[in-house]
């Protein structure tokens, strides 16, 4: 088993007297029966106080007393589905295009559809968990007040771990008030100051529930213990300073008037907290995750002495399905549920080609060009159509002189023509089959397949066709400059590659095994140049070469073989396109989550795993710094850079993903927090800051209801109310358009 330093320790009895005794008048009252537990009681004992605060925390991982199910905290909902964690990220995850599950359990699916109402069952549970945990703090803080603390005569060391643990009782109720500004807007307010018992509470604006949970965070944050020196799993510091930062960046959303600068602030306070990168992003997610250097705030899990259905019980059964073996999760089974959509693999993946998404290389110039319509068009995959010179490959005349040139690729023998324009109204073939062309000439011709250079001019009526097939040479090759590394043509991307191990040293592009056509780079621009200067190559290693022919400027990029290596996704027996929501094998898997230690050991339980659940860590906190300063929130627009461009190196391992200011926009800020954060509870959030969550200005897979995706209604940035709370409660009133 593994051993984690901050135990939730047994407090089945107090829980119990906490659910109940919160619907009574007299908390106070000493009962006659001395096998009644009150209140009262609890307090009396200096010792109970850390039992009553685990609980407190416990809030946020288990959903009952007796885990991993019976005596729930809250009737009418399954406790798996109704733990806080689990609730939470349905809520933020479902909606979004990071994923989507495999189950029509009542009204989930509406999560995807993004259609819900007011009647939504996983919502009011999600409603009614943030409420549970804010009463059960308001009762410690009630509990832990000078006078209370006077007059049961605790004093010493203990009361100052006492007043510590109402701090953090203070975080944790602002923690979930949080929650609910961002979930529910404007919200029933209930503090310590209300008299325990049955009442209506009053409705607090969003706006100003959001002042109070400021106005507490910023009331507890000097009472806290210092960034990572409190017990793990316990709120510091550090972790106030994580939630400032988020209701900061989303103040706007939140209250209309834009917070940038207090968001890069509090970034920054945790950024220099003293927690640094962990070395490997993948082992955040596993068994031993408690030793992570990163996270600033977990939600513990431990497979002996915290289970329960949801938290990462979930998190790391429900993406198990298919053909993915269990063991290799430190799993019993799959639950055969999570995956994600097409358009989140588009972040790391180019969905036309499947590779790693990589830089663009310089865009080609707009040159004069001619068409070479023909029977080739279908069958070499350019149109949908034959002789169609609307869409068939062109020839640009680089100097403007009518020289035309270009490649075109020939799925088997066939025959073309050139036009002037995308029609027929000029047109060129060659009556003899001698190389001069005529005005609505003969046809012209290739007698195989194959990759073919062509030459055009149109003022003195020539051109030529030579048949290419390309390699690479060169001193960094393993033939050096007296043998051609052959490359593959691709003839759905119309490119020719190579996955080749270089030495350093330089390489050159060039056809048929000769010198009579090669390119080099005169530039080092990434664009061709005939019998251009040698390509340097920097360092050893393996390489993808990709070289684009077609119609110049003729293009190349050089590749070390690294990719990003958050993308873990399982694709054996799944497909990219998500047909049917309820089929596992619809859509790709994820891997993220797993009940296995970096060193290979399973968890303490094959069911219950020990993987702790990072609420915040510091990668979140380098990602908000770099929006707010691309927000106008102040900072330094270079050390912006050097934080993304931290998180990419450990992502691909070296400087290869790395950006440039010039590449550092909003819209690389929210995919980079999607490759970055995904399934831990970020994205809806994220995509409403960014007007994209509804909408039509961006759509994935079934958002809307439909397959393709298609934009929704605005109410929908926000949930409703449950229609039990606002009926049985004549203060409150439902948000816009429920």
């Amino acid at each position: 088993m593994i051993i984690k330093k901050f135990k939730y320790l047994s407090i089945i009895v107090l829980a119990a007297l906490l659910a109940i005794t919160s619907c009574t008048n007299d908390l106070d009252t000493v009962p006659i029966d001395e096998d009644v537990v009150t209140s009262e009681s609890v307090y009396e004992n200096p010792n109970n106080y850390i039992q009553v605060l685990a609980k407190l925390y416990a809030g946020l991982a288990v959903s009952g007393q007796q885990g991993p199910s019976g005596n729930n905290d809250l009737s009418g909902l399954d406790e798996g589905f109704g733990q806080y964690l689990r609730a939470y990220w349905y809520a933020q995850e479902l909606p979004t295009d990071e994923a989507v599950i495999g189950w029509n359990d009542a009204t989930l699916r509406d999560f995807h559809d993004i259609d819900w109402s007011a009647d939504d069952g996983f919502i009011t549970n999600l409603y009614y968990r943030i409420f549970y945990q804010v009463s059960l703090c308001n009762e410690f803080i009630r509990e832990t007040t000078a006078d209370k603390l006077d007059g049961r005569g605790i004093d010493g060391a203990i009361r100052t771990d006492i007043e510590m643990y109402r701090a953090e009782a203070r975080f944790l109720r602002a923690l979930s008030y949080y929650h609910a500004v961002d979930l529910f807007g404007s919200v029933p307010f209930v503090t310590e100051e209300d008299n325990v018992g049955a009442f209506f509470p009053e409705q607090i604006s969003r706006t100003d529930l959001f002042n109070y949970v400021e106005s507490e965070l910023l009331a507890v944050e000097n009472e806290l213990a210092a960034p990572g020196s409190a017990e793990y799993g316990r709120a510091d510091q550090a972790t106030v300073w994580m939630v400032l930062a988020k209701m900061y960046l989303n103040a706007e959303v939140y209250t209309g008037t834009a917070r940038f600068n207090d968001a890069l602030s509090y970034s920054e306070k945790v950024i220099n907290a003293g927690y640094s990168l962990n070395p490997e992003y993948s082992h955040m997610f596993l068994a031993d995750n408690h030793t992570s250097s990163e996270t600033i705030f977990p939600i513990i899990q431990d497979g002996t002495n915290i289970r329960t259905w949801g938290g990462t019980t979930f998190l790391v059964h429900a993406p198990v399905g298919g053909t993915m073996d269990p063991a290799e999760f430190g799993i019993d089974g799959g639950w055969s549920g999570l995956r994600t959509t097409k358009e989140f693999v588009g972040k790391f993946l180019d969905l036309e080609t499947m590779a790693p998404k990589l830089k663009s290389v310089n865009a080609t110039a707009d040159y004069p060009v001619i068409y070479v319509p023909g029977g080739y068009q279908v069958a070499a995959g350019y149109s949908e159509s034959d002789w169609s010179p609307d869409v068939a490959p062109t020839l640009a005349s680089v100097n403007s002189d009518d020289n035309y040139e270009g490649y075109v690729y020939f799925a088997d023998a066939g025959e073309f023509k050139f036009t002037a324009g995308p029609n027929w109204d000029v047109n060129w073939g060659d009556d003899g089959g001698d190389g001069s062309l005529e005005p609505n000439g003969q046809n012209l011709s290739v007698d195989e397949a194959g990759y073919y250079k062509i030459n055009v001019n149109t003022v003195d009526g020539t051109y030529s066709v030579m048949k290419t097939d390309w390699g690479i040479i060169g001193s960094a090759t393993a033939g050096g400059w007296d043998s051609d590394q052959n490359m593959e043509f691709d003839a759905a991307s119309k490119t020719w590659v190579a996955e080749i191990d270089l030495a350093a040293g330089e390489i050159k592009f060039r056809a048929n095994d000769g010198w009579d056509l090669n390119y080099g780079d005169d530039g080092a621009d990434g664009v061709l140049d005939a019998g251009g200067l040698n390509i340097a190559i920097a360092e050893g290693g393996s390489y993808k070469i990709t070289m684009k022919l077609e119609s110049p400027d003729y293009t190349y990029t050089v590749e070390k073989f690294s990719s990003d290596g958050r993308a873990l996704f399982f694709t054996d027996g799944q497909t990219l396109e998500i047909d049917d929501l309820f089929e596992f094998t619809n859509g790709y898997a994820i891997t993220k989550w797993k009940n296995v230690t970096s060193t290979g050991e399973t968890g303490s339980d094959l069911t219950h795993p020990d993987t702790d659940f990072p609420m915040f860590r510091l990668a979140d906190a380098y990602l908000m710094y770099a929006e707010a300063v691309l927000r106008g929130g102040g900072g330094s627009m270079s050390t912006a850079l050097s934080y993304v461009n931290e998180l990419r190196e450990r992502a691909y391992g070296d400087d290869f993903g790395n950006m440039t200011e010039a590449d550092l926009t909003l819209d690389f800020i929210l995919d980079e927090r999607a490759r970055e954060l995904y399934w831990e509870g970020h994205r809806r959030t994220d995509l409403i800051r960014f007007g994209k969550f509804t909408g039509s200005d961006y759509v994935w897979a079934w958002k809307g209801a439909v397959k393709e995706g298609i934009g929704v209604d605005a109410k929908y940035n926000i949930y409703p109310l449950p229609s039990s709370d606002v009926s049985a409660n004549p203060n409150l009133s439902q948000n816009s358009g429920y």
